[in-house]
């Protein structure tokens, strides 16, 4: 009999959550065939007493399920995209990228119902400079502090009252059958999605055909294309876990919608346009967005972070 094939994740729950998702929709596919779940600790996860933009980024996520890849200990990777490097190192190639959950980021308290309703000085924990300059910009007697955890020890430091508040991404919590944590869904225009959040990426060594052969049904087309338009668009600014930015693209009918911004980490300036496009362009969207807002005077503002 053939061998097992290996899918690499990180061990935590929502990780192996996703990964089981993924053996799930392999074994329907191929039943003649076993796949077994490998586990790894990946330094973004062994750290966590210091901002993940402090520390190497979103990298330190997949470097070890990659040189697990690369040692023939497994043959494919599961991530969160919003947690993948907008350049894959060199060798790897993404094979799939799976329909996406609700993109939304989510407000959790056990105190408040939105962050509209916050009094002056409550405290909001977050990870991402992407969700703390946007709500500073739009809520500045907010308190923001940093959340560093998997998602069961954050949902832990709120329930202990370190926090009045915290923002996690809607998928997490939903995947894990904790939707009725969620004390309301942020709306979209007061907080812009990380660049592929609520889509999970298989991630396999360039090349491999037999891989690519069997995970290419597990992409989806249209979240795949706008996924990559809001990487392209990420990838015009320079994106990483030290610029605060997010991008959403979505369908609207016959055209593709794509909303962006960048902001500083204080708050105190931030740029958001859209681009809509015909669905056969979609691929131009994200650098057509990316550019408008470079001509808008991003660059000054990404300039001011480094």
């Amino acid at each position: 009999m053939n061998r097992p094939f290996i899918i690499a994740s990180r061990e935590s729950e929502l990780a192996m959550w996703q990964a089981k998702f993924i053996q799930n929709k392999l074994e329907k596919l191929y039943p003649q065939h076993i796949f077994n779940i490998q586990g790894f600790k990946t330094q973004g996860d062994i750290i966590l007493d210091q901002p993940l933009a402090n520390i190497g980024g979103k990298g330190l996520f997949i470097k070890e399920l990659e040189q697990a890849m690369l040692n023939g200990q497994a043959d494919l990777a599961v991530h969160s995209m919003k947690d993948l490097p907008m350049d894959l190192p060199d060798g790897f190639e993404l094979a799939a990228i799976t329909e996406r959950e609700d993109p939304r980021d989510a407000f959790i308290s056990n105190k408040y119902n939105s962050l509209e309703l916050m009094p002056k000085n409550s405290i909001v924990g977050t990870s991402s400079l992407r969700r703390q300059s946007q709500i500073k910009y739009y809520f500045p007697d907010l308190k923001v502090l940093p959340l560093r955890g998997n998602l069961q020890t954050r949902l832990q430091k709120l329930d202990d009252q370190q926090y009045d508040a915290i923002i996690l991404a809607a998928a997490g919590l939903i995947r894990l059958g904790l939707k009725d944590r969620i004390s309301a869904f942020i709306d979209k225009t007061l907080s812009i999605p990380a660049v592929g959040q609520g889509a999970l990426g298989i991630e396999i060594i360039e090349g491999n055909q037999t891989m690519h052969e069997m995970i290419s049904p597990l992409n989806h087309h249209l979240t795949a294309q706008c996924v990559k338009a809001e990487r392209a668009f990420s990838r015009i600014l320079a994106g990483s876990c030290t610029v605060p930015l997010g991008a959403h693209a979505y369908a609207q009918g016959n055209n593709i919608v794509i909303q962006g911004f960048v902001a500083s980490p204080s708050g105190n300036r931030m740029i958001k346009e859209e681009v809509v496009v015909p669905n056969d362009q979609i691929e131009n969207a994200g650098t057509l967005l990316g550019q408008k807002l470079i001509n808008l005077g991003a660059k000054d503002i990404l300039n001011t972070i480094e």
